[in-house]
């Protein structure tokens, strides 16, 4: 059975709505036989990521980037996964105050290090998540679960 991480930092509510929609898309009943994995960013480890199929990553965008508990989580399995998990799929969400442009180019140079392939639209919010926001982190979620079954 396919495993779907998902390694996440939701320190606030509008995280953990943006969250929990993507896990209830990964987790619908119509996706069946795919295994998902929820990791806090500080939590996961090279060990959780070489035993996944394909990743689903959330961060807030802090002061400009992604949060330091993403980037600590890629520095832990930037080198041990490297050749290992080249070509996986992945999706991310981000979540900022009023910019993710230094979220998401971080979160883009890191992943395209490490090879793996984007295979759905990221979800970049601002503000208050509104139902089209949490409707898309549920469609990423899909997306990205539904395609470990392909």
């Amino acid at each position: 059975m396919p495993t779907l991480l998902i390694v996440h930092h939701t320190p606030s509510p509008n995280c953990q709505a943006m969250f929990e929609a993507v896990v209830s898309g990964a987790t619908t009943p119509e996706i069946e036989n795919v295994q998902v994995v929820r990791r806090a960013a500080l939590s996961a480890t090279a060990s959780d990521v070489l035993a996944a199929d394909g990743y689903l990553l959330g961060t807030p965008a802090n002061l400009g980037y992604m949060s330091g508990a993403l980037k600590h989580f890629f520095d832990q399995v930037y080198y041990p996964c490297l050749d290992e998990t080249r070509g996986r799929p992945f999706g991310y969400y981000v979540h900022g105050g009023n910019d993710v442009t230094g979220a998401v180019r971080g979160i883009e140079s890191i992943t395209t290090g490490l090879g793996w392939r984007r295979v759905a639209e990221s979800v970049t919010l601002t503000g208050e998540p509104d139902r089209a926001g949490t409707e898309a982190c549920w469609e990423l979620g899909a997306t990205v679960a539904a395609g470990l079954t392909a």
